[in-house]
């Protein structure tokens, strides 16, 4: 009697543990897979089409429940809530947006080493990898360590690079490595013995790296190397400026050759301290999906060259030619830039073909509005998916497969030279177009290598350009 007394006891237990595990399952689902299709369903770029955020896909609250419990992984349902990855290359969520917020301003988990990342010999079918020292971030790690521009790299703590490790390598979890050095010497690249320690740590990043005036004859060209839209240093980029303007300087060479991109915003701002001829005119205007589209107004979606900085007049150079330096890493924001000048003054761009990224994302939150205001506060998931396309004054942003340059010219690893310096190839195609005094550097071309990858697409941000915030009056409109 008493072991079928106690068998009973154990049933309703087994019973009841499973009832509230689906009830906490039920909250679960409510809270983060319901944040995700809600928030895709009304702002993703391709919600129309995307058979499963459709408007009429489930008829109530019940069946979309009944389609989420299929869910349990978060990341598993935003992806598969996504149009094919050839078309959304750039989407993402997070599950702690304290991370993805730092990241938005410059601040990483980082040792300091910015790099590129090449294929070693693509051609034989090699998966073998091979890193080039790109710059070193200031006050970092590695500025106390004996790297530096132009320093190549094969492996991580004694294991080769290739294709199926690097990004655990060098992006995994682990915080500290040595970072194995090589040398390249007649079409081979050669361990030297040589590892660097390095270590991540919080790092924030000054996108503003180099800031000075070249004197070339009559010309006092400046000089700005941008690696980053982070509208936290909009002021200081605005100082740069005005420090470019004390100097009376004649012609702007600015160098986004790294630069992945950031704030819509800051980009605008950056625009506006080249020109300042056309304020209040249209620097770049937001196509978003129909849903959005036919809520917000022409000026909510659309940005204006502006006069002023947090509240602060802007340096402007009243610039009527730029020359802009760009690679392959060269993405979103920085591409913006480009493009939305193109209509107004005469631009110039050196390098190589840039990354192709005509879309904007915004961070969304589980909270009534999708902002940052009255989060759920039982999780710290955020999602950052692609909400508009931009084009310039004249409607163009068909360039997803990139802007291709004025004066081709692709980096090489074995001539890289030192940023900032007129003997550097990029800049020196720029100061002698500009001047029209000495001949073109032609950098060894025996390394042309096959470009992979690079330091700041692994990131949380990811070449993003994004809104800093819904545009005003939207929230409203939609209820």
């Amino acid at each position: 009697m008493k072991a079928k007394y106690y068998s009973l006891i154990g049933l309703l237990f087994l019973v009841f543990s499973f009832q509230s595990c689906e009830d906490n399952d039920d909250v679960y689902v409510s809270s983060v897979q319901n944040f995700i299709w809600k928030g895709l369903n009304l702002y993703y770029l391709w919600q129309a089409d995307v058979p499963n955020l459709a408007n009429d896909r489930f008829a109530n609250q019940t069946e979309l429940n009944y389609f989420l419990y299929g869910y349990p992984v978060p990341e598993k349902l935003f992806n598969d809530l996504r149009v094919d990855k050839t078309i959304d290359r750039f989407s993402w969520i997070v599950d702690d947006y304290l991370e993805l917020e730092g990241e938005l301003q410059g601040n990483t988990n980082n040792n300091g080493v910015d790099f590129g990342l090449s294929y070693k010999d693509k051609a034989s079918g090699s998966k073998e990898v091979i890193g080039w020292v790109r710059y070193i971030i200031p006050n970092s790690n590695a500025s106390s360590k004996e790297i530096k521009r132009g320093d190549l790299f094969y492996g991580v703590n004694g294991t080769q690079l290739t294709i199926d490790n690097y990004k655990s390598l060098l992006f995994g979890s682990n915080n500290d490595y040595d970072l194995n050095l090589a040398n390249y010497d007649g079409g081979a690249y050669t361990p030297n013995g040589k590892s660097i320690p390095l270590t991540k740590t919080s790092l924030a990043e000054n996108p503003i790296l180099i800031n000075k005036v070249i004197v070339s004859g009559s010309h006092k060209i400046g000089y700005l190397m941008y690696n980053g839209f982070y509208s936290n240093y909009d002021t200081q980029l605005n100082e740069a400026f005005g420090f470019l303007k004390s100097q009376g300087i004649t012609d702007l060479v600015l160098d986004l050759r790294y630069n992945g991109g950031g704030s819509v915003q800051s980009a605008t701002r950056l625009a506006s301290m080249i020109t300042g001829s056309f304020t209040g005119q249209v620097f770049a205007k937001q196509q978003w999906n129909a849903k959005i589209q036919v809520k917000i107004s022409s000026a909510n979606s659309t940005n204006f060259f502006t006069d002023e900085v947090e509240f602060s007049p802007i340096n402007s150079l009243n610039m009527t030619k730029v020359y802009i330096l760009t690679t392959k890493s060269t993405a979103s924001a920085s591409e913006l830039v480009i493009n939305g000048l193109t209509p107004y003054i005469n631009v110039i761009q050196v390098g190589d073909v840039t990354t192709g990224k005509n879309v904007g994302s915004i961070t969304l939150y589980d909270s009534p509005t999708f902002g940052k205001n009255n989060r759920n506060p039982n999780h710290r998931y955020a999602m950052q998916p692609i909400v508009l396309k931009i084009v310039n004054s004249k409607g163009f942003g068909d360039y997803q497969s990139g802007l291709n340059p004025t004066y081709p010219q692709v980096e090489y690893i074995n001539s890289l030279g030192s940023l900032g310096e007129t003997s550097e190839t990029l800049l020196s195609i720029a100061v002698t177009k500009i001047t029209g005094v000495g001949r073109l550097k032609q950098p060894t071309s025996e390394n042309n290598f096959d470009y992979l990858d690079d330091s700041k697409s692994n990131t949380i941000l990811k070449n993003q350009m994004y809104l800093e915030k819904l545009p005003e009056g939207l929230a409203n409109a939609l209820k």
